[in-house]
């Protein structure tokens, strides 16, 4: 599990840990890895699952390298990871993903890779380089949608947080399905894609995306609702098989 901060990490770990105290599910015992902002170690319990909890930081950038530095740790250990998820806080597009609501994304996008030009912004993709968008397993994301409530969309990277009503317009405009917009999803999902990897995205919404209006923002109750909904997880992630879903 890869959260940008450690209030998202710790939010994501009362809800495992209730289901580890059940033994449904387990933390590996593990040191803080290089690069990576900070995790959370914990005995390992005789179970079959295994969670890492990691804040990799804020930003794509340092999402991806955290990321991919404890993918390739967990590797040469001869214990790789068989699903990489990116959680945490979002904002939301409004109406279509309310304050207090949850988002799994069908589609995780680099909404802001590319260049600029006199007819309009270009993904780096049409200018012949990389990819702008990772796709989660669709039976991952329809199982999630179901056990949570979340609502499944794409779920938009970006580098710079949108704070004006024209900039979440052309968001909208350029990513129709667009539900949220996050900053390291994106860097998670190319570091799990370097390791063939599964990714998944889960966010709860704490603000609207747009004009900047923290006395609006609800952040207690977006990570209260992220704790709530990984705390109904431990049954798929115990019958998770990436192997069913290459």
């Amino acid at each position: 599990m890869a959260t940008a901060v450690p209030a998202e990490r710790d939010a994501v770990a009362r809800a495992l840990a209730g289901a580890a105290d059940e033994g449904r599910l387990s933390s590996r015992s593990v040191q803080p890895v290089p690069g990576a902002a900070g995790c959370r170690p914990a005995e390992r319990l005789p179970t079959a699952v295994a969670v890492d909890l990691l804040a990799v930081g804020v930003g794509p950038a340092l999402a991806a390298a955290s990321t991919a530095t404890a993918l390739t740790t967990a590797a040469l250990d001869g214990a790789p990871y068989g699903l990489v998820v990116s959680a945490g806080i979002a904002g939301g597009f409004a109406p279509h993903a309310p304050v207090g609501s949850l988002v799994v994304a069908d589609e995780i996008t680099a909404a802001d890779l590319g260049a600029e030009t006199p007819d309009g912004f270009l993904p780096v993709t049409e200018l012949g380089f990389g990819a702008v968008t990772h796709r989660p397993p669709e039976a991952l994301v329809r199982e999630v949608a179901t056990a949570t409530g979340a609502r499944p969309g794409a779920v938009l990277t970006v580098s710079t947080v949108t704070g004006t009503a024209v900039r979440a317009a052309r968001l909208r405009e350029r990513h129709p399905t667009a539900l949220a917009e996050a900053m390291e999803g994106f860097g998670v999902a190319e570091a799990a894609a370097a390791h063939r990897t599964p990714v998944l995205e889960l966010r709860a919404v704490s603000n609207p995306v747009g004009p900047r209006d923290r006395a609006a923002w609800r952040i207690g109750d977006a990570l209260a609702a992220l704790t709530e909904a990984f705390g109904k997880l431990p049954p798929l992630l115990e019958s998770w098989n990436p192997h069913d879903h290459r």
